[in-house]
């Protein structure tokens, strides 16, 4: 598949993602992807971020990628039995660990527990060895019940503007091999 192929949503955690993130410099190159846009982003609702996610994949025209990012990656999974269209794969970075008594804020553990089931659809979910909202561990046991197949980022902290994974190239690569490998029908 190639980008053009397909609806890719822009998923952001809690605050957004800034003009220097990798999901917005992604959002600018790709023709066709847009932001997931919620009405709260400092303090999130789940059942309002799963609801916006829904209607964003339910309207959309083409096959479907998501691309997510730390509270992305749990309001995108506990989405999934609102969407109608076709999602033809997703990709997960930096999975928070949402039910850590000490997350902060306290609420975001409201998005927690994460569902085990395994995904109705091919994905990769790149976690890093020192992100400070979920280990690596977390990551994989999470990743092994979905089915995903796990990318060790290394020490690269939560892969954000803030870790220095604005541009992100590595991610870039990983991404654009893992659109090449899904069907377009």
């Amino acid at each position: 598949m190639k980008a053009s192929d397909a609806d890719i949503l822009i998923i952001p955690g809690y605050t957004n993602s800034g003009p220097g993130h990798w999901q917005s410099r992604w959002e600018a190159k790709l023709s066709t992807a847009r932001r997931v846009e919620q009405a709260e982003w400092t303090k999130p609702v789940r059942e309002d971020w799963i609801a916006r996610i829904a209607e964003e994949v339910n309207a959309s025209t083409r096959p479907v990628v998501l691309v997510a990012h730390s509270l992305g990656v749990p309001s995108a999974i506990h989405a999934i039995p609102l969407f109608r269209n076709r999602v033809a794969g997703a990709f997960f970075v930096a999975p928070p660990d949402v039910t850590n008594p000490d997350i902060r804020p306290k609420h975001l553990m409201t998005f927690g527990p994460y569902p085990r089931d395994p995904l109705p659809f091919p994905s990769i979910t790149v976690a890093s060895r020192n992100d400070p909202f979920g280990s690596y561990e977390h990551a994989d046991d999470m990743a092994s019940s979905w089915g995903s197949f796990l990318v060790d980022a290394g020490e690269a902290g939560h892969i954000n503007a803030d870790s220095g994974h604005g541009p992100w190239p590595e991610g870039t690569m990983v991404f654009a091999q893992f659109l090449s490998r899904l069907s377009a029908d």
